[in-house]
C-alpha cells in the first residue's frame, strides 16, 4: 500500500518556498521611484512636485523588501527606467499611467495577503492613489 502524497513522514522534504510575493511589489515601487527622479531631472519645473512622490516610493520599497526579507538592489544595480517624455504635460500622462498600474496592483495584493501585510499593502495603495491626485 502506498502512503497518500503529503502524509509519509519518510518522504521527501518540503520544496524550498517560492519567491515572496511582495518581491513584484519592491521591484515596482523600485522603478515608480527612479522614474519620478528621472522625469523631475528632465523637468525640473517639476521637481518640487515629484521628488517628494519618489521618496515615498522609494520607501515603501524599502518596507516590503523588508518585510518581504529581500535584498534592495544598489543604486548602479537599479534597472534604468525608460527615459520620460520630453514634454511635461507628457510626462505627468506617463506617470499617471503608472501610477494607477501600481495602485491597482497594490489593491489586489492588499485583498489577497495576509492579515499581517494587509495594513502595509493597504497604506501603499492609498499612497498611490494620493500621488494619483498630485499629479493632476
Amino acid at each position: 500500500m502506498a502512503p497518500l502524497a503529503g502524509c509519509d513522514p519518510f518522504g521527501p522534504d518540503d520544496p524550498a518556498p517560492g519567491p515572496d510575493p511582495l518581491a513584484p511589489l519592491v521591484d515596482e515601487a523600485l522603478a515608480l521611484a527612479g522614474a519620478y527622479r528621472d522625469a523631475a531631472a528632465a523637468h525640473p519645473a517639476l521637481a518640487d512636485r515629484l521628488a517628494p512622490i519618489a521618496e515615498t516610493h522609494a520607501a515603501h520599497a524599502a518596507e516590503l523588501a523588508r518585510i518581504a526579507r529581500v535584498t534592495l538592489p544598489s543604486a548602479s544595480a537599479a534597472p534604468a527606467s525608460a527615459a520620460p517624455a520630453a514634454d511635461p504635460d507628457t510626462a505627468l500622462a506617463a506617470l499617471r499611467e503608472r501610477e494607477t498600474t501600481a495602485r491597482d496592483t497594490a489593491t489586489r495584493a492588499c485583498v489577497a495577503a495576509p492579515a499581517e501585510r494587509a495594513a502595509l499593502l493597504a497604506s501603499v495603495a492609498a499612497a498611490r492613489a494620493t500621488h494619483l491626485e498630485a499629479l493632476r
